[in-house]
């Protein structure tokens, strides 16, 4: 089994799979200033209350903080403006769609650095009630304990 390399992530949504079943997911490019990329790459960068919104023919990224460079004096980005995700007309498609669908929410899990391009893998997932994620963590709690009996 092969592990996933996590030398390029930059940022990662934990919470998110606590309260959503993740349907389905997408990597989509984004389309960053100078320091904002600097700052991605700097690894400051919080997707926790950030989400995806379609309008106008196109993706965005919302309500996702990346930090401003320290050295960027006056060419400084707002750290929580919108960014256009990089997408094809297809996907973009099937995020109109699932967006109509009532407690269906796009939102991004991770913010990784693939062949030097900033990515971010956005999910599609329904949001879970409070019986939902009990039973997870009952579920993860018995996983390990299974994996603790049987390892010694």
């Amino acid at each position: 089994m092969k592990k996933e390399n996590n030398d390029n992530l930059i940022a990662q949504n934990k919470k998110a799979r606590h309260d959503y079943f993740i349907k389905d997911t997408l990597e989509a490019g984004i389309a960053l200033t100078g320091t904002e990329i600097k700052s991605v790459r700097a690894r400051r960068v919080s997707l926790r209350d950030g989400y995806v919104q379609v309008y106008g023919g196109s993706a965005y990224l919302e309500n996702v903080h990346i930090s401003e460079y320290k050295q960027g004096n006056r060419y400084n980005h707002d750290p929580l403006r919108s960014r256009r995700l990089l997408l094809h007309k297809k996907e973009i498609a099937r995020l109109v769609k699932a967006q109509s669908q009532r407690g269906i929410a796009i939102i991004p899990l991770k913010v990784y650095l693939k062949h030097g391009f900033a990515k971010v893998l956005i999910g599609v997932g329904q949001g879970k009630k409070e019986y939902d994620k009990r039973q997870t963590i009952k579920e993860r709690d018995q996983k390990r304990e299974i994996r603790r009996k049987y390892s010694i």
